[in-house]
């Protein structure tokens, strides 16, 4: 996924970040809402964190306005603010989830996976695909019964195809969604990992439309 990270605390955006980026997903760090409101205009992201509390506006507003233009990217609070009334505020403004400071890293991730799977249609995260066993909450595999290994890239770029299952990605797409703005992306990578994850799961996992892009094989 390509996610937005609207936070002005160094310490714990920092944290964010690397624990987003070892879950093998894209992050766009902010710090204003100002500088968010243009990444939102010139990027399409799966996922918002917005903090609700910035230097240039109350993250609510941001909210507002991006559910009034039409804006259905799924939002995921992280505010210091505990009280029953702000969680109200925030999920009625438009919010998917509400997550209080402090928070445990993992539990971020789960929520965020959580999220994403809601908006994808599928809740389960226990999904099959041939031979294939997916655990999408635990992150694991299993072929005929036999567990694989995927590096963190290699799921996220799984996961992007399980995600629209038949519908044709092209490479550009693929790398918006595993690379952040300032990510230097190698003219080969995706096919790489594109070969790589069929070694790993069966040749026909993905399917290569020539000049066009992949797509999810068929079960």
């Amino acid at each position: 996924m390509r996610i937005l990270l609207i936070e002005d605390d160094t310490v714990l955006g920092a944290a964010v970040r690397d624990q987003i980026m070892a879950d093998g997903q894209s992050v766009d760090w902010v710090m204003r809402l100002d500088t968010a409101g243009d990444a939102v205009k010139a990027t399409s992201y799966d996922l918002i964190l917005l903090d609700l509390m910035l230097p240039d506006g109350r993250g609510i507003g941001f909210l507002k306005s991006l559910r009034a233009r039409g804006g259905v990217t799924p939002v995921i609070i992280l505010t210091a603010l505990d009280q029953v009334s702000d969680r109200i505020e925030g999920l009625n403004a438009g919010a998917d989830d509400y997550l209080v400071k402090p928070f445990d890293l993992a539990e971020l991730s789960a929520r965020i996976g959580s999220v994403a799977r809601r908006y994808t249609g599928n809740p389960n995260p226990i999904i099959a695909h041939g031979p294939l066993e997916i655990d999408l909450a635990a992150r694991s595999i299993h072929r005929a019964g036999k567990p694989v290994q995927l590096t963190a890239r290699e799921w996220a770029l799984f996961e992007a195809f399980l995600s629209r299952p038949g519908q044709l990605l092209s490479k550009a797409q693929l790398e918006d969604k595993l690379y952040a703005f300032d990510a230097e992306v190698e003219s080969n990578t995706i096919e790489v990992h594109v070969s790589r994850l069929r070694k790993k799961l069966g040749s026909a996992v993905i399917e290569t439309e020539r000049g066009m892009g992949y797509r999810l094989g068929k079960p």
